[in-house]
Parts: structure tokens; sequence; C-alpha cells
């Protein structure tokens, strides 16, 4: 029944899905799943060896990447999937999203210790994101897509940007069935512009006041500054 609640979350969630049957034979991300909860039970028995070979069949039939060491929880949905990992000590909670090229990775080389991320139920993780290091994402978070993450995450938060950055803290939750378009994820170069271009508006605005002050109409100036005589029509 576990795996069957896991197909139905993704069907529910995925508007491309046209049922749960489809999930079941067509989907990658569920076959990872599939095949990561053997490798797991495996690696729990210290079984060592057969752990990481189902492990490396998964990875060459799906693309997908997912130590037999990993506690993955309900309802993981891996959206297309190419080129995800996800590493040893990472914990997935309930109802995570992650789209391709993700990479929940660690920091540091020693053995028998926490190196991997642990993301909160409800997390999106945006396509060709890096989660590195023994973080925190906390529940209902967003990750936007090629962010770099390296600290901890609160709740109902949004991530962006190079290393990563909350915009949006306790916020309110982020509804994913919506939220897979990604137009509707957060583009890090489009805020940057926008700032921008805020910053251009109130500086011109600055100027226009300080040319009213001085009895200078603008145009006259923006000429004599650019050396160019041209009517502004």
């Amino acid at each position: 029944m576990g795996l069957l609640a896991d197909a139905r979350s993704i069907a529910r969630r995925d508007p491309a899905a046209k049922g749960t049957l489809q999930v079941v034979f067509l989907y990658p991300g569920f076959h990872a799943l599939v095949g990561h909860r053997l490798a797991h039970a495996f690696f729990r028995m210290k079984l060592c060896f057969p752990a990481r070979l189902v492990s490396q069949l998964n990875r060459f039939f799906t693309g997908i990447e997912i130590h037999p060491g990993a506690t993955i929880g309900k309802g993981l949905f891996i959206d297309h999937g190419a080129g995800v990992v996800i590493g040893e000590t990472a914990v997935v909670g309930d109802d995570c999203t992650i789209y391709h090229n993700v990479t929940l990775g660690g920091t540091g080389k020693e053995k028998g210790h926490k190196r991997h991320p642990t993301l909160g139920n409800g997390v999106l993780v945006g396509a060709g994101a890096k989660i590195l290091g023994a973080i925190r994402v906390g529940n209902n978070s967003l990750i936007g897509a090629n962010a770099v993450l390296l600290t901890d995450v609160p709740d109902d938060s949004t991530v962006v940007g190079v290393p990563g950055k909350v915009i949006r803290a306790a916020g309110a939750k982020v509804d994913h069935a919506k939220e897979l378009d990604h137009d509707h994820m957060p583009d890090p170069v489009e805020q940057e512009i926008c700032q921008v271009l805020r910053r251009v508006y109130r500086l011109e605005n600055e100027m226009r006041a300080l040319c009213e002050e001085a009895g200078i109409e603008l145009e006259t100036l923006e000429r004599k500054i650019t050396g160019c005589d041209i009517d502004p029509s």
C-alpha cells in the first residue's frame, strides 16, 4: 500500500499525469522510488553489496542516483528526474517535489556523521538547485531553480540565488499542485533586473527634482551631458 500511495500522490500533484496506472508504468521518478525502497531495506539489514547493486541498477535505468542510506518519506515526486543526486545521509520528508538536476550533496568526509541536508515536509526544489551540507530546509519551503543553498531555512520560506537567500519567510504555505509550473518559480535574474530598474526610476526622480530647484530643464541637461543636440521626441 505504501508504493501505491506514492503513485497516487504523484498522479494527484502532476497535471500531466493521466492516472495512477500511467505513473506506475511510465514515470522514472516513481521507478527510482521503488528501487530505493528495496535498496534502503537491504541497507538497513547491513547488506551493503545488494543495496549498492540495486541502487546502481536504479541509476542505470532511471538516471536518478539515490544512495541506499538516504531516508525518503512518503509521496516523493521526482519530476523528469535526470541528473538528480541524493546523498547517503540525506533525509527527505513527506510529499516533497524535486525537479531534474537537483543535488542533495554532502560536505566533509567523516564517516558516521551526517553530511547531507534534511528536507522537511512539502518542500519543492526547482531544477538545477544544489542543497549542500547537514542543513535543514523547513516545511513547505520553495527552493528556486539553480539556487545553491548552504544554510538552514525556516518553514514556509522561498529561497533564490547563489548563494541561496531567503526572500520570503514564515509566509503562506505553498500549494505545490499550482507551483509545479516553472512560470511560478522565483527567477533571481528577473528580480535583480527589477531592483536595477527601481533604482534608475528613483534616480531619475531625484535628478528631475534637483533640476526643477535649479531652474534647469532636464532635457537640456541630458543633451549637454551626452553632447548630442537631438530632439528627444
